[in-house]
């Protein structure tokens, strides 16, 4: 029986990362309350960064002052355009010094940082603008009624914008100036926020199929108003569609069509019904956008298999009961389902028509998100994290080169480009011995925190078959079961690897790696040279070098970039900038790059007692390491799918009012639209009143 928990009030301890119960019940499966999948003795990412807080540290870090969180007013940010709370409304007294302050900062971040708060709003910078761009259920598709929440249908919902947006891009659209085409992913649902007197151990087949029809992919034209600065949808376009847990996926790449992915309603194994839980993603240089297939686990039932197990299938009901009314959610009935899911899926955003891909080339696990560049003789690279404790990260290296050109030719050839290459895994060794790592931080005898890495090949697939590497393992193993391959050739376990973003300015490789609070506990590994302590709360970020700037190389060099959490901790380190001026960070989840080459950092958890939010940190020049806080989400709220634009900031506000005891009765945000109103998880843009830049 699950504790009770308070309605409103600050992360409960009892839930790791600083989410909330709704949070862990709704997206992950309670993840974190159930055994670590990983139980091999593979080295672990912690003990290569404990060396991390270095000399260079020592040196260059300033005594801090103690940093008082600000609590603003419950400031709600209303719908077009949205009120904004800014950093004068909700900075307090004490907040901690103002980081980076104008001119001195690193250019893209010369504004005054937002100050730690708990507002009910998106708090943005002095001196900008915001407003709500599209919300959930807003009607984007031609005949889709507007949104009423007393009056939710499968039907309606299919054609309006899905529920908790994540993943987000931008694409132009041709021919039509001022507008853009906006792609988002939506990850998962609430029920409980969604439904007036849900009952979750007896959710009704409408409900159901409503939140089979909230989960997916989003395509939406948006329009700016040069007058304003506004970003806003546009409706019924051609252009814009909807991809629902029931939409058409084709399986391809090296295990399509293999007995494992074969069930009673697709005894060829290439046709599978829908997308789950996609979380980040990424887009192509050949014009599509890439889709993580993350917690898809929680939605499988009754899982008993090795297999199972070491995905996360739990062996009893799910949280949403989805198994009641379709079988294929039953893993004793449906034993392959689960296996097709958990991939990159392929999405071609200017054919509303086409059938998206589920890239079993690239793997499957629980993918964050998927990141892209080019080799020197333009073949794909693709990054991706596995989301779990003490779990891997992956790059796939393509065999086949991308072409130019707009011809339909070009565009099926660079269709198939994810479905030919080699998956490789990372192993991480550091530089210090072991004996000097105790998990509390403290740096080894050489003051460093480096180290290097390489990439173990798991399985090639070609136009003429695979070839898995793994001794014991198929190919079609290694690309169903990609977590075992990862164990058996000794991958090093990491803290929640996510997002993970090559910089497109200097070519390092950025690794957000969340938090582990199991780290160093029970039998639970503990610290080695990667990660400077146990029981990691905060998280940290690694830069990964890949050996000659190669893309495709098998090595690299690695280095601490940063460890989260509050300044004053000892264990924090900010690329050895002085840390009395930078913003305190908990819990880095997705990244991204502005055109001036600095990494956005949004956050999932937040442990510092404040909100969520988004931060902007220098990664070259004599200010690397700077790092100040640009918006904070509101109450309940994550930090999703930052865009960095020359001229605007897009987030994803996922799951607003996700607190423990929140239900559509008894609201714990009024977000996005006020008092009185049912919380909406939706997308917002942020500009300069003036109309310039951001950050110069």
């Amino acid at each position: 029986m699950r504790k009770p928990l308070p309605l409103i009030g600050t992360p409960s301890a009892s839930h790791p990362g600083g989410r909330s119960a709704l949070t862990c019940r709704f997206r992950c499966g309670d993840a974190c309350f159930q055994e670590v999948p990983n139980t091999t003795s593979n080295a672990y990412v912690g003990d290569v960064i404990a060396g991390a807080i270095g000399r260079r540290s020592m040196m260059r870090a300033a005594a801090a002052v103690t940093v008082v969180a600000a609590a603003g007013s419950a400031t709600v940010a209303g719908a077009r355009p949205a009120t904004a709370a800014t950093a004068d409304s909700v900075a307090g007294s004490g907040a901690r010094k103002k980081p980076g302050h104008g001119s001195r900062a690193a250019r893209g971040l010369r504004f005054d940082a937002v100050a730690p708060n708990t507002a009910d709003a998106v708090t943005i910078p002095d001196g900008y603008r915001q407003n709500v761009v599209v919300r959930w259920g807003d009607p984007i598709l031609r005949g889709a009624p507007a949104f009423d929440p007393e009056k939710q249908t499968a039907a309606s919902q299919a054609g309006q914008f899905g529920y908790n947006n994540d993943f987000l891009a931008l694409l132009p659209v041709p021919g039509e100036r001022h507008r853009q085409l906006l792609v988002a992913n939506h990850e998962y649902t609430d029920e409980v926020l969604m439904f007036r007197g849900y009952d979750p151990e007896n959710p009704t087949r409408q409900q159901v199929e409503v939140g089979w029809a909230a989960h997916g992919l989003g395509v939406v034209v948006v329009e700016e108003d040069r007058r304003t600065g506004a970003l806003t949808a546009v409706p019924r376009h051609h252009l814009n569609r909807r991809v629902t847990a029931t939409t058409e996926f084709r399986l391809t790449g090296p295990a399509a069509g293999s007995p494992l992915l074969r069930t009673s309603a697709d005894p060829t194994g290439r046709k599978v019904l829908g997308t789950l839980n996609n979380c980040s993603g990424g887009t192509t240089p050949w014009g599509t956008t890439l889709h993580g297939e993350e917690n898809f686990n929680q939605y499988f039932a009754h899982g008993t298999r090795a297999t199972d197990k070491r995905y996360g299938l739990g062996t009893g009901a799910t949280e949403r009961k989805w198994e009641r009314f379709d079988k294929r959610f039953d893993v004793g009935q449906e034993p392959n389902e689960s296996h097709r899911f958990g991939y990159v899926v392929e999405l071609d955003p200017y054919d509303p028509h086409s059938t998206p891909r589920k890239r079993t080339a690239l793997g499957r696990f629980k993918h964050e998100g998927a990141t892209v560049r080019l080799t020197d003789d333009g073949r794909p690279v693709v990054y991706t994290g596995d989301d779990e404790r003490f779990d891997y990260f992956y790059k796939f290296v393509g065999s086949k080169r991308m072409k130019k050109g707009s011809s339909r030719a070009v565009r099926e050839h660079n269709l198939s480009l994810l479905d030919e290459g080699t998956l490789y895994v990372a192993r991480l060794t550091g530089d210090s011995p072991a004996i000097e790592i105790d998990g509390s931080g403290k740096l080894p005898a050489d003051g460093e925190f480096d180290g290097s890495g390489e990439w173990i090949p798991l399985a090639t697939a070609t136009s003429r078959g695979a070839v898995s590497h793994v001794a014991g393992m198929s190919a079609d193993e290694v690309f169903v079961f990609t977590r075992l391959a990862g164990d058996k050739v000794g991958a090093t376990k990491m803290d929640r690897p996510e997002d993970i973003e090559p910089s497109p300015v200097t070519g390092k490789v950025y690794v957000a790696l969340t938090n582990n609070t199991n780290r160093g506990v029970g039998a639970n590994a503990s610290a080695d040279e990667a990660n400077p302590r146990n029981a990691n709360k905060h998280g940290h970020i690694l830069e990964l070098t890949e050996h000659r700037g190669r893309a495709d190389s098998t090595r690299f060099g690695w280095s601490l970039f940063l460890v989260a959490g509050d300044p004053d901790d000892p264990s924090t380190y900010f690329a050895g900038f002085p840390k009395d001026a930078v913003s305190p960070i908990s819990c880095p989840d997705n990244v991204a790059f502005d055109p001036h080459g600095n990494l956005w950092i949004s956050t999932d958890g937040n442990q510092l007692g404040s909100h969520d939010g988004l931060f902007g940190v220098a990664t070259r020049g004599e200010r690397r390491g700077e790092l100040k806080q640009f918006l904070t989400v509101p109450t309940g709220a994550e930090t999703c799918g930052p865009l960095v634009q020359g001229r605007r900031v897009l987030v994803a506000v996922q799951h607003p009012g996700e607190i423990a005891g929140a239900t559509v009765e008894k609201p714990a945000s009024a977000w996005p639209d006020g008092p009185g109103k049912i919380v909406r998880p939706a997308v917002v843009a942020v500009w300069r009143k003036d109309g310039e830049d951001i950050g110069v």
